[in-house]
């Protein structure tokens, strides 16, 4: 199982949660969460988002095309491993939200 703690304009907002034996993944804001929701198609909860499949959202956050291919080379990543890629380059997304590997 991997976690990673999403951040909006460097304030915690919740964490994504990589199921360890299947391909489900699990979003959920953190309680004392207060600010916007990360995105419009999830806004702030407290129940988890479940998804089964990578988030379409996150994937969002993800290079493409050139970019892509040298992050993978590079890091010798699976071109499968999108949660993988997200905890590589979260932390230098576009916008105001950032994802970084649980602490």
């Amino acid at each position: 199982m991997r976690i990673a703690d999403v951040f909006f304009d460097n304030v915690l907002a919740g964490q994504l949660v990589e199921a360890e034996y299947v391909q489900e993944y699990h979003f959920v804001y953190t309680p004392s969460y207060a600010g916007p929701p990360i995105s419009r198609i999830l806004p702030v909860r407290e129940e988890a988002y479940i998804f089964k499949g990578f988030p379409p959202f996150f994937d969002g956050l993800l290079p493409e095309g050139f970019q892509l291919e040298a992050l993978l080379r590079r890091r010798k990543l699976d071109r499968l491993d999108a949660f993988g890629q997200l905890l590589i380059v979260g932390g230098d997304t576009v916008g105001a939200v950032t994802v970084h590997p649980h602490q």
